[in-house]
Parts: structure tokens; sequence; C-alpha cells
């Protein structure tokens, strides 16, 4: 296997990865929302932003 960000053969510490590195990309890209998973749209999405806040108070 291969690791899914540079192809490199992965490291068992680090599986599915090679690196911390490799792993740290990976997951910036999902913090990023650089990947996404395909469906519908979430009921929480569809609310409208007050809705989505409710306890958010401006100062």
């Amino acid at each position: 296997m291969s690791c899914p960000i540079c192809s490199k053969d992965t490291d068992p510490k680090y599986r599915p990865f090679c690196s911390k590195r490799c792993a740290d990309v990976d997951l910036a890209r999902w913090l990023k929302g650089s990947y996404v998973i395909p469906g519908d749209l979430a009921e929480e999405d569809e609310r409208a932003p007050d809705e989505a806040l409710p306890d958010f108070k401006p100062h």
C-alpha cells in the first residue's frame, strides 16, 4: 500500500500514511473542507444561520 498523499511506502506507525507530515497534510485538508463526503444536506445545514447557533450572543 502506498501513502495517499505522496505515494511512498506506508509506515506502520502512521498507516495509511508514510509519515506524520503526510498524516497532518491529510488532516489539514479535512479541516479546510477540501474533502467532501457526497450526500444530501443534513437538516442542520438547511437551517437559517440564527437557528444554527442558538447560544451565540454578539458583544
